[in-house]
Parts: C-alpha cells; structure tokens; sequence
C-alpha cells in the first residue's frame, strides 16, 4: 500500500445511523473504510453491504471506522432518502451511511472527487485521512481484511515525548 495525497472531505447532505454528520476530520485517529454503494447495484447488495458489515462485526470500532456512502449515478427518483432509509432497516445495515451530493445530472460530488467508476467502491484511509487504497468492485475478504490490519499495526508518528510503544499502539514487535 502506498500514501497517496491527503484525500477530499466527503460532500454529503444527509446521514443515517450517527447523530451527526462524519467527515474525514472527525475519524482522525481511526483506519476508515468507505463503501460506496447504490441499493440498486446487484454487486453492492450481493458482495459490497455484506462485507461492509462484516468488517465493522469483526474489528472493533476504535480501530475501524465502516462509513456507507450512497451515491446514486443512476435511477435517481427510486433511490431518494426515504427509500433508503427503508433499505437500510430492511438490510440491518446498522454503520453510519451519508448521501452522496448530488450534481444535478451529472455524477455526485464525492463520486466525482474521488473518481468513482461506479459501485461497489472501497475506500481506505489511514489514521491520518489519506487515501490509501481505492477498489472498484469486489475485494476478497482475506485481502481486504490483510489490509486493514497492516494499517492498524502501522506505527503512527507519536507526539513529541511520547514514544509509540508506551502509547499502546502498534509497534514494529506487533500489534498491543
């Protein structure tokens, strides 16, 4: 995995399943992972969802942050919020999911920021909010998962005085 450039904020207008609306920013200290999804794309109901919500069973919360991002390219008058707060009940999809903002006809900001080629798309972000890997489609759950813990065991750059092994994190001897 490779750094790449300090990753976009996020341009939502509507969150589920958090009391406020997330950013990048808000995450910092976390390892991100963004689902980019549609309730209608076959892939992201089969594949994307599922492992989404098997990543935030499996790590724990402090680690992981598991955002859903809706972004709608495509059959936009079936796939409003009220739609979706339905499909995200019905699917017990229980991690925070924001709304793509639209651009008009055109594709939704953060779709077109990041440049999406459509959904399912998994985002990762390290603790400091770069992008680090950017997958279109499906990633197998071994891979995915060989990823996420890499990026947790990274040793983060420790505040002045304070040495990363006595800060309970990750250590070059292996995760605490």
């Amino acid at each position: 995995m490779t750094t790449i450039d300090r990753a976009p904020e996020w341009r939502t207008t509507e969150w589920f399943n958090t009391p406020s609306p997330l950013s990048l920013a808000d995450l910092r200290g976390k390892i991100v992972m963004l689902t980019a999804f549609q309730m209608l794309c076959p892939g992201c109901v089969a594949e994307g969802l599922p492992q989404a919500q098997r990543v935030a069973a499996t790590f724990k919360s402090s680690d992981v942050a598991v955002i859903g991002l809706h972004s709608v390219f495509e059959h936009h008058d079936a796939m409003g919020p009220a739609a979706l707060r339905a499909f995200l009940h019905e699917y017990k999809i229980r991690f925070p999911v924001g709304v793509d903002a639209p651009d008009g006809p055109g594709l939704p900001h953060t779709m077109r920021d990041y440049g999406f080629q459509g959904t399912p798309t998994t985002l990762l972000f390290d603790r400091e909010g770069q992008l680090r890997r950017h997958v279109f489609g499906h990633i197998a759950d071994l891979q995915l998962g060989a990823e996420l813990m890499a990026l947790i065991c990274e040793q983060p750059v420790a505040p002045a005085g304070i040495s990363a092994e006595t800060s309970g994190v990750c250590t070059i001897d292996g995760c605490r």
